[in-house]
């Protein structure tokens, strides 16, 4: 069944790790409490700020109580939907103030325009939010490339490790598991994409093998035809 798909993975995989934990997050950790004490009262802010009270248990926290839950799961790297969300607020403010630049591997940009220039169509999960997604792709070191991608889908569609996350992709972008390839640097990830019947390619810019998987160490060695 030839590949007609491509969905991917974002830190270790299209950008390093290092700029998430070493650039975007640390902004957010500045940026965050200040964000949320300006903004607190606007609709799409208030629901997030709701969703961490809901999440943590304390339906009565105060606003400083919540903007200290959500420092506390910045610093341990929590995958909560309500602070994903709001970290991708503070990112863009970040972005549209040229503070912030997306940080993509060179060989990922020519890859994915290739693939795009031949008709596959490319799809984007990550744990971060869609809306910082489509910033790290839209705001990116080598330009706009937001016009490559068909779709983006976060932790809203599952974990990423649960083979029915990979189900639920398929069915909405609407093309049959076993003509997706997925890209990961997380062995468990390509494990619950493989069990869905997708097919796997493991990234590992370092060098080493994720086991059971396709392995290389680059977008340039990466052919979707062979798949």
């Amino acid at each position: 069944m030839p590949i007609k798909a491509i969905l991917t993975d974002i830190e270790g995989t299209t950008s390093a790790v290092s700029f998430v934990f070493d650039v975007l997050f640390p902004y957010a950790a500045r940026h965050l409490p200040d964000f949320v004490r300006q903004h607190a009262d606007r609709a799409d802010v208030a629901e997030q700020l709701a969703a961490v009270r809901q999440d943590k248990g304390e339906p009565g926290a105060d606003l400083e109580r919540v903007i200290a839950i959500l420092l506390e799961w910045i610093a341990e790297d929590r995958k909560a939907t309500p602070l994903k969300a709001l970290q991708g607020m503070v990112w863009e403010q970040g972005y549209q103030a040229g503070q912030l630049k997306g940080h993509v591997y060179p060989d990922a940009v020519q890859a994915l325009q290739r693939w795009h220039q031949e008709g596959f169509q490319l799809f984007v999960y990550s744990s971060g939010s869609i809306q910082a997604q489509k910033l790290i792709f839209g705001c990116s070191e080598a330009g706009d490339l937001s016009p490559l991608f068909s779709g983006y889908f976060d932790t809203t569609s599952g974990p990423k490790r649960e083979v029915q996350s990979y189900q639920r992709i398929s069915a909405a972008v609407g093309v049959a598991p076993g003509e997706i390839l997925f890209l990961s640097d997380i062995v468990q990830e390509l494990d619950a994409a493989r069990d869905a019947g997708m097919a796997t390619c493991g990234l590992a810019r370092e060098g080493g093998e994720l086991q059971g998987h396709v392995t290389v160490d680059s977008f340039a060695r990466i052919e979707p035809s062979a798949f």
